[in-house]
């Protein structure tokens, strides 16, 4: 069985036909449409003709509080320009390509693949970061994966940082974790104009050649991670954390991550660093499948909806 596969983003739909055993075939990306719905899905439709007759139908991660069992995006950090709050994107998907179409949030793929085959395997407790445009969140507590009542657990975006700052919309995790924010920072660092070139890539290339205003962003940008990273642990106790997203395929990242947790949250502790190793410490890694964790878990999602019994 082969499926139609999309993980749309801020930024770009990453797409690929994939078979049971994860072998994905016909893979690129589009930019993300960002004027209408109607242009958002005739943009998914067109991707998906050529393939018709090959899947079973359409898995889809995307953002936002997505209500998978009926299809429908309950509100969040879905393109607003898309699609409104009570948009049941699934149905109509389905509805223009003949076809069954499922959806699951992409923070909730993405630790759904990396429980089942990836870093998150034999977990008890742990959690997918996943740093992008956004950022994009899962949980997975007593080995399931939690989607809360009304489909918003696990929506670290919304998290805020600074309560004495309540009104900045720069202080949630959305803005302070994300590539967004770690280019808007190394822009600021270097004096470039805001529209200079620049993404996550080009922004690696000089923090591993070792570039000081590169490295210092760099820490700076782990340090608010982990934050959050020892905020998740200490209400949830957390085994791993597995850091997805384009950027986690840098071993640099989360090198930084393991090293500034170290030195700035445990030794850093405001109630000291014995009570902070009295604490859970989390093991940082990488998502095994990086950015191609919310493709991979769209998929089994989609199995698990319409094949339970596989």
């Amino acid at each position: 069985m082969k499926v139609m596969v999309f993980d749309v983003g801020g930024t770009e739909i990453k797409y690929s036909v994939m078979d049971e055993q994860l072998n994905r075939a016909d893979a690129g990306s589009v930019p993300t449409p960002d004027d209408t719905q109607e242009h958002f899905l005739a943009t998914l439709e067109a991707l998906y003709r050529p393939h018709a007759a090959e899947v079973d139908g359409i898995a889809m991660s995307l953002p936002g509080f997505i209500d998978a069992e009926h299809g429908v995006v309950r509100g969040g950090g879905a393109p607003s320009l898309l699609y409104n709050i009570g948009t049941p994107v699934g149905p109509l998907l389905s509805a223009r390509c003949g076809c069954r179409v499922f959806l699951e949030n992409d923070g909730k793929a993405a630790a759904i693949a990396e429980l089942q085959q990836g870093a998150l395997k034999g977990c008890t407790n742990g959690a997918v970061f996943i740093i992008g445009t956004g950022v994009g969140g899962g949980l997975v507590i007593n080995g399931q994966l939690v989607r809360g009542i009304h489909c918003t657990a696990g929506e670290y975006s919304y998290l805020h940082t600074n309560a004495d700052d309540w009104r900045n919309g720069d202080k949630t995790v959305a803005l302070q974790c994300s590539v967004t924010n770690l280019l808007r920072w190394y822009r600021a660092r270097k004096n470039l104009p805001e529209d200079a070139p620049l993404n996550g890539r080009i922004f690696f290339e000089a923090a591993n050649a070792g570039e000081p205003e590169a490295l210092e962003v760099l820490e700076k940008f782990c340090f608010a991670v982990d934050v959050q990273i020892y905020n998740l642990s200490v209400l949830l106790n957390l085994e791993k954390v597995a850091i997805g997203g384009g950027i986690s395929s840098q071993p640099l990242l989360i090198e930084t991550l393991d090293r500034v947790y170290e030195e700035q949250i445990l030794k850093g502790h405001p109630f000291s660093e014995e009570q902070a190793r009295s604490l859970a410490h989390p093991e940082i890694v990488a998502c095994a499948f990086h950015n191609k964790s919310n493709q991979i878990g769209a998929l089994v999602s989609y199995q698990n909806a319409f094949y339970p019994q596989k």
